[in-house]
């Protein structure tokens, strides 16, 4: 491991993965690899996931297509020093801001979209100039395989890299020392990848999760509230079967809506997956059965299965779960408390639909809210009374797929963000740079200038360069110390 590790880091000192060029000959050939081997990919999908080729393409080939391609377009713009204003004090002197690559990144990817969430982070190492070694989930064998035997053929192998494993190659890795870190998975592994970097100070993005609420406000006319519960459907069991981290994880509605809502639910669920959803063929099934095992004992609690109003049909032998809709299962049961991961969804009643602010405080910040409502004034109090690494209205999941906007978590859903140029600042160091001339200075040190300097000192803190001045003055003036 070390050998490898240090073969990353003599690669990156000979400069190459800093030239525009480089970067877009590996970008160019992310796209090869995914135009190429589309069939294959979507092959490696269903057998570790039974994922369809619809949703393989939305959720993984897509997104990375899209992803590369905004990185093609706009690279040289990233890459460009960036000016900055420099305050009259320093007259004359210019300053900019350089992005340079951070150097060995180490970027750990998570089964649930074993393909988009490899090479999307890689997209951004490329872009700003890194070499890279990726480490795919053990749990999507057939995608880390693909992986590891497909990028060396499209991609510098000297500067990008694959190592497959499980745990105790994770452990090895932790060992070594990198220049960043980038986890999607759990909150648990999360923090022992958080330890484990701060042992070498090594900078680290945190992809987690957390559960995430869906809010559903009155909304009075009829094609909204069905628009609005097919997209909660979609958000619910479109990604993954609901093993998303961005996934709804529950939905909060007041008490007098619902029956309706039930009822529309079942109602759409059965066009979308039909009568069977088993046979269908178009819902994920649960990942391995240790997943599946972990979401079925959610159910065993006697007041969460009892509290269950549609679904909860359980194909241990193809390990699928039908979508399942629970109202009001216990607040204290494990349901509630720990994120689902799964195709099953709680719904919550309040008497009025501003106490969901105060349910959703009542937990660890979420990766995401959904909220759907017309009313501006519930939406500004959302925005302004809870934390979480985003917000949606009227609308689900779409924040991933927008470049323009930062994605990522805060508290325990995780923190750093990443998609565009997010991307790019994340696997960069933003160095600041300064430009003086040396031009004659005076440089009064006798005993009578100590009151210029002290009213001079009380002038500049006035407008308020504080440090900086102190800084200048020790060396312009020529003192050391006021006293």
């Amino acid at each position: 491991m070390e050998e490898i590790v240090g073969e990353l880091r003599e690669y990156f000192k000979t400069e190459k993965t800093r030239s525009v060029t480089w970067r877009k000959n590996q970008l160019t050939g992310i796209l090869d690899l995914i135009h190429e081997n589309e069939d294959a990919i979507f092959k490696a999908l269903h057998l570790d996931l039974g994922k369809h080729p619809v949703e393989a393409y939305r959720d993984e080939v897509g997104g990375v297509e899209k992803s590369v391609n905004k990185s093609l377009s706009c690279l040289e713009k990233w890459m460009a020093p960036k000016k900055s204003d420099i305050p009259l004090l320093f007259f004359p002197a210019k300053g900019e801001v350089f992005s340079e690559p951070l150097g060995v990144v180490l970027i750990f990817s998570s089964w649930n979209f074993p393909i988009m969430l490899s090479l999307d982070p890689l997209i951004g190492a490329i872009s700003a100039g890194n070499v890279v070694l990726i480490k795919p989930s053990e749990q999507a064998p057939a995608c880390s395989s693909f992986l590891a035997n497909t990028i060396p053929r499209y991609l510098d192998s000297n500067a990008i890299k694959v190592i497959e494993g499980g745990s105790n190659v994770c452990e090895q890795l932790l060992q070594q020392k990198w220049d960043k870190i980038f986890f999607t998975g759990s909150p648990s592994v999360g923090s022992m990848v958080m330890s484990a970097a701060a042992k070498n100070l090594t900078p680290v993005t945190l992809e987690l999760g957390g559960k995430c609420p869906a809010i559903l406000d009155s909304l009075p006319n009829p094609s909204e509230f069905k628009l609005a519960v097919k997209r909660i459907i979609g958000g619910k069991w479109g990604p993954c079967s609901g093993q998303a981290c961005i996934g709804i994880d529950y939905l909060l509605v007041e008490d007098h809506l619902s029956y309706s809502l039930i009822e529309l639910l079942k109602k759409i669920i059965k066009r979308f997956y039909g009568e069977n959803p088993v046979e269908s063929k178009v819902i994920s099934r649960i990942v391995n059965k240790h997943h599946f095992q972990r979401i079925r004992n959610l159910l065993k609690e006697p007041l969460v299965a009892a509290s269950i109003v549609h679904g909860g049909f359980i194909d241990e032998e193809n390990l699928f779960i039908e979508p399942t809709i629970l109202l009001d299962p216990p607040l204290d049961s494990q349901i509630m408390t720990e994120e689902i991961f799964g195709p099953l969804l709680p719904i919550i009643t309040l008497n009025k639909i501003q106490e969901s602010i105060e349910f959703i405080n009542a937990k660890p910040k979420p990766l995401a809210i959904y909220a759907f409502t017309k009313d501006e004034t519930f939406k500004r109090k959302i925005i302004s009374e809870t934390s979480s690494g985003s917000v949606i209205f009227n609308d689900t999941l779409v924040q991933f797929l927008c470049d323009t906007l930062p994605f990522g978590g805060v508290g325990q859903s995780g923190f750093g963000r990443y998609h565009g140029k997010y991307s790019f600042d994340s696997f960069s160091h933003e160095k600041a740079v300064m430009h003086r001339n040396l031009f004659l200075e005076i440089e009064p040190r006798y005993p009578p200038w100590s009151q210029f300097k002290l009213e001079f000192l009380k002038l500049a803190y006035r407008l308020n360069y504080f440090g900086l001045l102190l800084h200048m003055l020790a060396f312009k003036l020529g003192f050391k110390k006021y006293n």
